[in-house]
């Protein structure tokens, strides 16, 4: 019987096991800090992303809401008398109310209580016949007198802080003397007047009698040292009109009278010199049976606003025509009203306007976003007799038949942004037609704003179209040789050269171009252009040469070092093209290519054009369209290069067939990524352009961008104004154009990766 032995194995415990856990147990933790820290990351940068996109939508979206008006408890007109005009001081606290009597009632706007009243000094038993407002927001009344005179006056308003409170005393002040001015010698009533202060010492009235002749007188006001004021009047004798005038307004600038009768007529009166004053034009307004029931100056005294019995508002000024005559100009027409248009509210401030109509129809308007801001129905229930705005319009008075005053809260911020005014051509005032201005600002307070983002992102895509035409070719073509066809070693220099090129702040770039390119274009643009033909002319005609050498002696240069060899050809041709840029010029274009292409070509010549910033610009984007391109051939599998070589196609076949298919979503969002920086560059742009707004693809024209512009300008802007937003507005517009530029471009590549995945 054989013996069976059971062996046993004992189990030796591994001593590093323990160890070799925990380090699993740390990898895994590492892996996980990381899967999360991406996680969040990218998370954060697209909650990023959305918290700008939502910062400037809410910024923005102010100026597109509506307007709103709120009533106030109405009250009985202060003080007696039929109200003729009424007007407001700047908080909109304290109103005004003149007469027929010749008063002028202070009182709070809030209850209608009066806090004073002046008599004016008024000739004994003449009336006020007649009344009219000066530059509105400026104070200034003219009143018509029966006796054929006119008083000139100005409500004042003192402020005050007693005790820390706010204290507004309002008074009278008399520009042209406390004495009533003649206006007509035969002392008939003036039934119409104007008056217009051009704010340098003169005035002028126009007005017209009850017997339906037209008057015209300018007043140079001059005060000596010891404070006596000297009025001196210059009268003019207007010419007879084939109609009784019913309207009359007066341009800022005091050369011109506006005239309009019932019947539907637009005079348009030169009165610079006032010896030999003549009616420059005159148009029909009327389009068919309606006649002319309202007329005043818009702010700036430029356009006239005309109201019809029809409904119709529409807006008119003086331009010269083709035979360099002034003519009248009709731009653009409100049709909101259903009734008869009776009074006008000018805005102080913007080219706005309040119209009412018989019955009772408030709407508010702005003649250059050609805007219907508001429509209120049934506003008034009475016949207005009088309608102010305060300077801030943000407060409406209106006086109506029954001598009621109506108080209204105005919520009207933004009224001159629209579509139209952003986008499309507009007809400002004294152009001849209508265009795209970007013109934010101006010396005076009494220009038309003009915020038309059209020629900014013109700029933007000329600027990145021009710096793409000159990095695109040289990038990819040099990122496709370094990546393919370059020896190693010299690659291993050329790529962190290059890349290095990207470190290069845009600022100094900018400045180089500003401040030396630029001028050096101008003084050489016959050699840049030969320049531009010469370098690839020369290169082919060397690779020409190379071709035809012996093998021997082309075999002394290894492959892929080819590149140091041209360096000394390109250097040859760009000093030979300089060299005969100024011979070139005398032969030419008779010593100055500038001159030459804007006398005889017709084309602008601005020294930071196009071409510097597609130079300097285009400098700044090769280094990325080059990193990335170069990256993305390099990168394709050899397998893949090898297995077509091995087939027989020839290095050439492989790269245009195998290599670049591979490549080109790598390809595509370098050139994608190119193209959103030369959109977003703005120091480059800012420094090397001539900054102008124009819509104009010349290549010797400069441009403004959306992001130069906003660097100009938003150190410069309110907080909170139209402008300020605008700015903002052009921001988010760089913004959504980036956002759906890159979302189709990844799209795209995207594509292109399923595309040739196989491969």
């Amino acid at each position: 019987m054989n013996d069976t032995s059971t062996k046993v194995t004992s189990v030796i415990p591994d001593p590093n096991a323990p160890i070799a856990v925990r380090r699993r147990r740390i990898r895994h933790g590492k892996d996980l800090f990381a899967r999360y820290a991406v996680g969040v990351g990218g998370v954060s940068v697209i909650f990023a992303v959305v918290l700008i996109a939502f910062y400037l939508f809410y910024v923005v979206v102010p100026m597109f809401l509506p307007a709103d008006i709120e009533a106030r408890e109405g009250y009985a007109a202060p003080g007696g008398g039929k109200t003729l005009l009424v007007a407001m001081e700047e908080q909109g606290e304290v109103g005004v109310r003149f007469t027929d009597r010749g008063e002028g009632v202070f009182f709070s706007v809030a209850d209608g209580a009066v806090r004073d009243s002046v008599e004016l000094p008024l000739p004994e038993g003449v009336f006020v016949s007649s009344v009219a407002e000066g530059v509105p927001g400026s104070g200034e009344v003219a009143l018509g007198l029966s006796d054929g005179t006119a008083l000139v006056v100005m409500h004042r308003y003192r402020v005050t802080y007693p005790n820390d409170q706010r204290l507004i005393t309002p008074y009278i002040e008399y520009p042209l003397g406390e004495a009533p001015l003649v206006l007509d010698r035969d002392g008939i009533a003036i039934d119409r007047i104007a008056i217009m202060n051009q704010g340098d010492g003169a005035t002028a009235i126009a007005a017209e009698t009850l017997d339906g002749r037209l008057l015209y007188t300018r007043y140079e006001v001059e005060e000596s040292l010891m404070g006596d004021v000297e009025v001196t009047p210059y009268e003019a004798v207007v010419p007879s009109l084939p109609t009784t005038v019913s309207f009359v307004s007066l341009s800022l600038d005091l050369r011109w009278i506006f005239a309009a009768d019932e019947a539907g007529t637009l005079y348009l009166i030169n009165v610079a010199d006032t010896e030999n004053p003549y009616v420059a034009d005159s148009k029909v307004v009327r389009r068919g049976g309606e006649r002319i029931t309202a007329m005043k100056m818009l702010m700036g005294g430029i356009s006239v606003i005309i109201g019809t019995s029809d409904g119709r508002i529409e807006q008119w000024f003086g331009l010269r025509d083709a035979n360099n005559r002034y003519a009248l100009a009709f731009v653009r027409e409100f049709h909101e009203h259903e009734g008869a248009i009776r009074y006008f509210a000018m805005e102080p401030q913007r080219k706005g306007f309040l119209a009412m109509d018989e019955h009772g129809d408030l709407g508010i308007f702005h003649t250059t976003a050609q805007r219907t801001v508001l429509m209120q129905r049934q506003a008034v229930d009475g016949q207005v007799t009088a309608m102010g705005i305060g300077p801030r319009s943000d407060r409406l008075l209106v006086a109506t038949r029954d001598e009621q005053m109506h108080v209204w809260d105005v919520e009207n911020k933004h009224p001159d942004v629209s579509f139209s005014a952003l986008w499309q051509e507009v007809w400002y005032e004294s152009y001849p037609e209508p265009d795209y201005i970007w013109q934010s600002s101006a010396a005076n307070q009494d220009f038309e704003p003009k915020f038309s983002l059209s020629p900014l992102a013109f700029g933007t895509l000329k600027a990145a179209f021009y710096a793409m035409i000159i990095a695109m070719p040289l990038a990819i073509m040099g990122a496709i040789f370094t990546a393919y066809f370059m020896n190693p070693k010299l690659r291993q220099t050329v790529k962190p050269t290059i890349e290095i090129m990207e470190a290069l702040p845009t600022v100094i770039l900018g400045f180089l171009a500003g401040l030396w390119f630029a001028p050096f274009v101008e003084e050489n643009l016959p050699g840049i252009f030969m320049l531009l033909v010469g370098l690839p002319l020369g290169v082919l005609l060397f690779a020409y040469a190379w071709h035809k050498l012996p093998r021997a002696l082309k075999s002394r240069i290894p492959g892929g070092w080819q590149p140091l060899i041209i360096i000394p050809v390109l250097a040859l041709v760009g000093w030979l093209s300089i060299a005969l840029s100024a011979p070139v010029e005398a032969w030419l274009f008779g010593g100055n290519m500038r001159s030459w292409l804007t006398n005889e070509a017709g084309i602008g010549f601005d020294q930071r054009n196009a071409i510097v910033v597609g130079f300097a610009m285009g400098f700044a984007v090769i280094p990325t369209i080059f990193s990335i391109t170069e990256d993305a051939i390099f990168g394709v599998p050899k397998h893949l290069t090898n297995g077509s070589l091995a087939l027989g196609a020839t290095p050439w076949q492989t790269l245009t067939r195998v290599v670049l298919p591979s490549a080109s979503p790598g390809i595509f969002s370098g050139v994608m990524i190119g193209l959103g920086r030369a959109v977003g560059e703005t120091m480059i742009v800012l420094m090397a352009t001539g900054n102008t707004a124009v819509m104009d693809w010349n290549i010797f024209e400069g441009m403004r961008t959306l992001s130069a512009n906003i660097a100009v300008e938003m150190p410069e802007s309110a907080v909170g104004s139209t402008h300020y937003r605008t700015l903002f507005l052009a921001a988010l517009v760089l913004f959504l154009f980036t956002f759906v530029l890159n979302t189709l471009a990844e799209l795209i590549r995207q594509h292109l990766r399923r595309k040739y995945a196989s491969l």
